[in-house]
Parts: C-alpha cells; sequence; structure tokens
C-alpha cells in the first residue's frame, strides 16, 4: 500500500473587517449613493459579502438599496465604455 503522508493543519482564522454600515450613524437608503457607491465593484457590480464586511442580513438590504437606486437611475447598471 502507499504511504500516508501527513499535512500540517493549521488553524485557519478569517479575517474579520468592520462593517461598513456600522460606521457613524448613517442609515441605508437608496438615495445614499455616496454610501452605495462603497458596496459596488469598479465594473458596478454588487460586492460580496467578504470584501464588504457586512453580514448577510444586512448584505441583503445593501442588495436590495442599490437594485432600487439602479431603478431610480442613481447607479449605473455597468460601466459606460468611453
Amino acid at each position: 500500500m502507499a504511504e500516508k503522508r501527513e499535512f500540517d493543519k493549521r488553524e485557519r482564522r478569517p479575517r474579520k473587517r468592520p462593517a461598513k454600515l456600522l460606521e457613524g450613524d448613517t442609515k441605508l437608503n437608496y438615495k445614499n449613493v455616496e454610501l452605495l457607491t462603497n458596496f459596488i465593484t469598479e465594473r458596478k457590480k454588487i460586492a460580496p459579502r467578504r470584501m464588504t464586511g457586512c453580514t448577510a442580513i444586512q448584505q441583503r438590504r445593501v442588495a436590495t438599496e442599490i437594485k432600487k437606486a439602479r431603478y431610480m437611475a442613481l447607479l449605473p447598471y455597468v460601466v459606460s465604455h468611453k
């Protein structure tokens, strides 16, 4: 039989980033475009939780508010190529 190798098992601790929503006394609203731009990438996609540092509930609210702002034409859907 083949030999079994022992691998070095290290504990992986994920880095915790503070959520941008928790900083200050800002309310999440689709009209607050400056706050919502923190949660989209340079390609205008909604950033994932691992980048934003939000909880699951906060990330869902962020996504719906970004979608509302896009519908109202406050945020673009895609990057404009010039």
